[in-house]
């Protein structure tokens, strides 16, 4: 049952964070990778406000597994990340790459935590 539900919500988590990506990057004509950068984030924030609500609320152990591991697991990407922030060292863009690597692990630290304290002060 367990691998069903990872399975369900990367399902719904990866072409989510496909779309979004997408979306979001057409938006925007820099080399910065705001479609990763945004996805992480959200990611950041819906897992700390299910870890939240789990402290709150008794909730069945199959919603983290289904929302944390499957739509949050397929929807954030540390690969992509990774690829993205040496790519723009690669191509000389050092500014871009260090916002992206402090800002995306700092910003992403501060999301979890928001939506953490949305979910216990709610």
């Amino acid at each position: 049952m367990t691998v069903l539900l990872v399975f369900a919500g990367g399902a719904l988590g990866a072409p989510a964070r496909y779309l979004l990506d997408r979306f979001i990057q057409k938006r925007h004509d820099t080399v910065f990778p705001w479609g990763t950068f945004t996805v992480n984030l959200v990611g950041s924030l819906v897992l700390g406000f299910l870890i939240g609500l789990g402290t709150r609320l008794h909730i069945p152990q199959e919603v983290p597994i289904f929302v944390g591991t499957g739509v949050c697991g397929a929807l954030t990407t540390f690969s992509t990340f990774g690829f993205e922030t040496t790519r723009l060292l690669e191509e000389g863009s050092f500014l871009a790459a260090g916002l992206n690597a402090v800002g995306g692990l700092l910003l992403g630290v501060l999301a979890a935590a928001a939506g953490y304290a949305l979910a216990v002060l709610a």
